[in-house]
C-alpha cells in the first residue's frame, strides 16, 4: 500500500448501473474494494428521510426495497447532457441538484478508495463513453464538463478523462503475448461503445499511443435500455400497456414507459402523477389491471419490479431457460414469464443497432471484420447471451473474449498515463 506522499491516480469508472476504482502500483494495476470485499458499487444512493443519513450501493437499494421511507436514485449517469443536471430534486436536508447528487456518490468512492489507499487521492481519471448524448457535439460537451465539476466538487484536484473502450484496451493489453488488431466492445448500463486498437506488449511501453487507436464508434444503449423494453413487453401489460378500453381506444402508454424506467419511476410517487394514474381508470375495460397500477405507485413498487425484471433478465441469460419475474407486491401470486427466446426477440432491435455500430466502427478503421485478432468484451451488459449470439454470427470466426466485466474499465484507467487521457 502506498505512503500518502506516493499516493497513485486512481481510476474510477462510474457506470450507469456499477462503478468501480483502481489504482496502479509498482506497475500493476488492481481493482479497490469499496463495498465489503466487492470491488463494483452498485450506482445508487439512498435518501433516509427517517433518520436523515445517506446510503450508498447495495446498501441504499436494499434499504429502500425493505420499506424504509425517503429517496432513492440510480441511473444517475444517464442525466448527463441533458437539462436536469442543473435543476433541483427534494430529499431530505433540502433541494440539491442532480450534479451535487453525483458528487455526493463520487465523494463517496474517494472516501472508499482513501481507507484503502491511507489518504484520499487528489487524482482521478474517470472513464467516459464514447458519447454521453448520440449526435449532439454540445450536449455531449456538456455532459463531460457536468462530470469534471461534480469530481472536482467531490474533492478531486487533478480530474482527466479517458473513453471507456479505450481504457478496456488497455486492460486487455496486458493479458496478451504478441501484437493484436483487436474491437473492443464495451456494453455498459447506458451505453455501448466500440474501439479498434492495436496492442501489444512492446507497444504497451510507448508513452504516446494515439497512432494504435484506429477508430472509436459508440451508441446510447445499454443494459438499462435492454431492461427498460424487458419490462415494458414482459411485465406492463400485467398493468395496462396495450390494454384496450371500454370505447376501444387503448390506455394511454406514457405511465407505463416512466414505470419500466428506473430513473423516472420515483417522478410517478408525486402527488400528481397517482392522481393522473387514478383518473385512467374509466380508460380500462378490465379494472383489476388498473387496481395493479395503483398498488405498484401508492405503494411504491416501481423499483422492486424493475430490480426483478433485471435479475430475471441475468438469470435467464446464464442459464438458458425460462425464468420467473415475481409481481405479488401489486397481487398476490402475480407474476410474468421471461425465456431466452421472449429475450432475443424483444431485444433484437437494439442488439441490431449495437451490432451495427461494431461494424461501423471496424470499418472507420478501415478493415473487415476477418481483419480483426480477437473481440474483447467488457461491460456487465456483455455477457447477455443474445448478445453475443448476435455478435458471433455477425463477426464469425472471430475470437470472442471475456475480460473483467465489470472491473477491466477501472483497471485501464488506473494503467492510464497523462498522454493517455482525455481532457
Amino acid at each position: 500500500m502506498p505512503s500518502p506522499s506516493s499516493l497513485p491516480t486512481i481510476g474510477i469508472d462510474f457506470g450507469t448501473s456499477n462503478s468501480a476504482v483502481a489504482c496502479r502500483v509498482d506497475g500493476v494495476a488492481r481493482l479497490l474494494p469499496i463495498e465489503g470485499t466487492a470491488t463494483t458499487l452498485p450506482t445508487a444512493i439512498f435518501f433516509n428521510a427517517e433518520d436523515r443519513t445517506t446510503h450508498f450501493g447495495r446498501e441504499a437499494v436494499a434499504l429502500y426495497l425493505s420499506g424504509v421511507e425517503g429517496r432513492l436514485m440510480r441511473s444517475l449517469k444517464s442525466l448527463l447532457g441533458s437539462t436536469l443536471m442543473q435543476e433541483k430534486t427534494a430529499v431530505y436536508d433540502g433541494l440539491v441538484s442532480f450534479e451535487d447528487i453525483i458528487a455526493r456518490f463520487l465523494r463517496e468512492l474517494a472516501a472508499r478508495a482513501g481507507r484503502e489507499l491511507g489518504r484520499i487521492p487528489e487524482q482521478v481519471v474517470i472513464g467516459r463513453p464514447v458519447h454521453f448524448v448520440d449526435d449532439d457535439s454540445k450536449r455531449d460537451e456538456r455532459a463531460e464538463e457536468s462530470l469534471r465539476h461534480a469530481a472536482r466538487a467531490a474533492g478531486f484536484r487533478d480530474v482527466a478523462f479517458q473513453l471507456e473502450p479505450i481504457a478496456a484496451a488497455f486492460d486487455y493489453e496486458q493479458r496478451i503475448t504478441k501484437e493484436s488488431v483487436v474491437l473492443i466492445v464495451d456494453i455498459g448500463g447506458g451505453t455501448s461503445d466500440f474501439t479498434v486498437v492495436r496492442v501489444g506488449p512492446d507497444r504497451a511501453t510507448r508513452t504516446d499511443r494515439s497512432d494504435d487507436v484506429l477508430a472509436t464508434s459508440g451508441v446510447h444503449i445499454g443494459g438499462t435500455d435492454f431492461d427498460q423494453r424487458l419490462n415494458l413487453e414482459r411485465v406492463m401489460p400485467e398493468f395496462g400497456f396495450r390494454h384496450h378500453g371500454p370505447q376501444g381506444r387503448e390506455v394511454p402508454s406514457k405511465v407505463f414507459f416512466e414505470l419500466s424506467s428506473w430513473h423516472l419511476i420515483n417522478w410517478l410517487y408525486a402527488a400528481k402523477a397517482v392522481r393522473q394514474a387514478k383518473e385512467l381508470r374509466t380508460s380500462y375495460a378490465d379494472t383489476q389491471l388498473h387496481d395493479r397500477l395503483m398498488t405498484v405507485l401508492e405503494e411504491r413498487h416501481g423499483h422492486r419490479i424493475a430490480s426483478a425484471v433485471e435479475q430475471a433478465k441475468i438469470d435467464a441469460s446464464v442459464t438458458d431457460v425460462q425464468t420467473s419475474i415475481d409481481l405479488s407486491c401489486a397481487e398476490p401470486g402475480l407474476t410474468a414469464t421471461l425465456s431466452p427466446a421472449d429475450m432475443a426477440q424483444q431485444l433484437s432491435a437494439q442488439l441490431e443497432n449495437v451490432i451495427a455500430c461494431a461494424h461501423a466502427c471496424v470499418k472507420r478503421a478501415g478493415l473487415r471484420s476477418g481483419d480483426l485478432d480477437a473481440i474483447y468484451l467488457t461491460g456487465g451488459s456483455s455477457a447477455l447471451r443474445p448478445f453475443q449470439h448476435a455478435l458471433r454470427r455477425s463477426f464469425a470466426g472471430v475470437n470472442l473474449v471475456e475480460g473483467d466485466l465489470f472491473g477491466g474499465v477501472a483497471t485501464g484507467l488506473a494503467c492510464a498515463t497523462p498522454q493517455r487521457r482525455r481532457t
